[in-house]
């Protein structure tokens, strides 16, 4: 009785430590340091952020583990699938979802192509809502406007 109490501590330990190590993001970086005052983790130089199935990459950066944000800057990328956002700034609302990309927006998939001023992708709504000087080129059709929704699971524009 007694190895079979054993035996089942160990497996839910095991689960438990999988699922802890599910939901914590890979956090990488040249340099890298914890902030005591601020609770924020400060990345310098080949930032390199992680969570389920979507990266961050920057020159610099800091994160909030316990609120899910960050804040990137320095030629970032951030994807997700086969989204590709390119931008000067990254600032990633964990908890709503939600990224905003600023200083001159690039992105990118399958036989589209958008460049903005700006943007805001909710990956939970999974739609991208570009801003300003936006530039369209959709299987070679090319077409500008000041804001464009667009949903990245239908493949349309809203």
């Amino acid at each position: 009785m007694n190895k079979r109490i054993l035996v089942l501590c160990l497996v839910f330990c095991f689960l438990l430590a999988g699922i802890a190590n599910a939901a914590m993001p890979t956090i990488k970086a040249d340099k890298t340091y914890y902030d005591i005052n601020t609770g924020l983790y400060v990345l310098d130089g080949n930032v390199y952020i992680e969570s389920k199935n979507r990266v961050v990459t920057a020159g610099h950066a800091k994160v909030s583990v316990d609120n899910f944000e960050v804040w990137g800057t320095g030629g970032i990328t951030f994807k997700q699938d086969d989204i590709h956002f390119k931008g000067g700034s990254v600032y990633v609302y964990g908890k709503n979802k939600r990224a905003e990309i600023a200083g001159g927006v690039d992105f990118e998939r399958t036989d589209v192509h958008i460049t903005s001023d700006s943007a805001e992708y909710n990956w939970k709504s999974k739609v991208a809502i570009f801003k300003g000087n936006v530039n369209v080129n959709e299987n070679g059709n090319t077409w500008q406007s000041d804001s464009v929704s667009y949903n990245v699971i239908s493949n349309t524009f809203l």
